[in-house]
């Protein structure tokens, strides 16, 4: 628990807000994992400003335990903090800092454990993956993913370490981001005719999302256990025009959707494309041939399926003498994952309740039963897959 709480505090002095570089923080975490015997590689983005981290401790074989946690936190901006956000703090049984619960309570408690891992795992690999960018779209594990594919790593199970109070959660939404550009033709209010209002296509566009909603919200799955148990569609802003008198000739619509099944997703979609393609823009290309329609993709998370066979799901129970598990209405990388073969659970020290707000805090007893958790894992790599 001591070492813990040292690499707690130094991760916490890494201000990694999803905006800036992470590179130091993964240098450091590669150096503690490397001291441990960890063999260890990190994987810079396209811009050479953030990195990814994969470790392993153990045999080079297939069906390792993985160990997951993004090493990015939300911004401190125009939030009233009480204590530094980036100098740990230990006040009333807390420990408080950004990140301290979501996520860097349990990379610390994983790191920390490398050394006992070393000494345990003789027949089954352990794994860490350290991931950028989760808070802005999970970008840093959908490019881990095909990495580890490429090179036939194939760890079985991950344990996905967001803060959950340590419940075991096997099943969680999709999270998909979008952000719909306009481009009409300005001119006089006085003339609507001969311009295009791309905040009037933009309020069309979100009509449909309005209609879709209600769409599905009737194929919810009757075995569906989340809540609500259809999938969502939220619009997040209209942005457009410059004056009362001008004919809009810009807007933006950031919207999203949480989808219960694959398949629904690929319904709002398909109709949004149609419905872009056959109605909107052959209206406004009319009047101007050069309007457009572009669909930015801020991030398509898939969501982490509950499936009936689940070793991960059984680890975690029988760890932390929980009788069942359940789902969480936010999103995680644990799809990710998912998705490439392994299968998958969240469970980490701390309440989600904390993240993202100012005196982000982790209490010391969350973090105790965190490393209680990774200790009484390193058994399992005694034991081969």
């Amino acid at each position: 628990m001591t070492r813990t709480r040292e690499i707690l505090g130094e991760l916490i002095s890494f201000p990694t807000v999803s905006s800036d570089s992470n590179l130091a923080l993964i240098e450091h975490l590669a150096n503690l994992l490397a001291d441990a015997g960890a063999r260890v590689d990190v994987f810079r983005d396209a811009s050479g400003t953030k990195a990814n981290l994969f470790a392993t401790i153990g045999p080079d074989i297939d069906g390792g335990i993985l160990l997951s946690g993004h090493s990015d936190v939300v911004p401190v901006a125009d939030q009233d903090w009480t204590t530094d956000p980036w100098v740990m703090t230990e006040r009333d049984g807390r420990l408080y800092g950004r990140g301290t619960c979501d996520m860097k309570g349990f990379i610390a408690a994983a790191v920390a454990m490398a050394p006992l891992y070393a000494q345990t795992a003789t027949a089954r690999p352990i794994h860490f993956a350290f991931t950028h960018d989760e808070e802005i779209g999970c970008l840093g594990a959908q490019a881990l993913a095909p990495l580890l594919q490429e090179r036939g790593i194939k760890p079985r199970v991950a344990i996905i370490g967001e803060p959950t109070l340590m419940r075991v959660i096997e099943g969680h939404k999709g999270c998909y981001e979008y952000s719909v550009h306009f481009t009409g033709l300005e001119g006089h209010g006085s003339a609507p005719e001969r311009g295009v209002n791309a905040v009037e296509y933009a309020v069309r566009y979100v009509s449909r999302l309005l209609e879709l909603r209600e769409v599905l919200r009737a194929r919810a799955p009757a075995d569906s256990r989340f809540e609500p148990p259809w999938t969502t569609i939220n619009t997040g802003a209209l942005v457009g025009g410059v004056a009362h008198n001008v004919i809009a000739g810009k807007a933006r619509i950031d919207w999203e959707m949480r989808p219960v099944q694959p398949s629904d997703a690929d319904l709002v979609r398909a109709e949004l494309h149609d419905f872009c393609n056959h109605h909107l823009l052959p209206q406004m290309r009319a009047v101007a041939p050069l309007a457009d329609i572009v669909t930015e993709v801020i991030g398509e998370v898939d969501g982490l399926v509950p499936v009936t066979e689940n070793e991960a799901r059984e680890i975690a129970l029988a760890l932390t003498g929980a009788n069942g598990a359940g789902l969480v209405p936010f999103g995680t990388e644990a799809g990710i994952f998912q998705a490439i073969g392994m299968q998958a659970v969240i469970c980490g020290p701390g309440s989600i309740e904390q993240a993202h707000k100012p005196d982000e805090y982790l209490a010391l007893d969350q973090l105790a039963e965190g490393v209680r958790f990774l200790e009484s894992l390193s058994d399992r790599l005694r034991v081969a897959p």
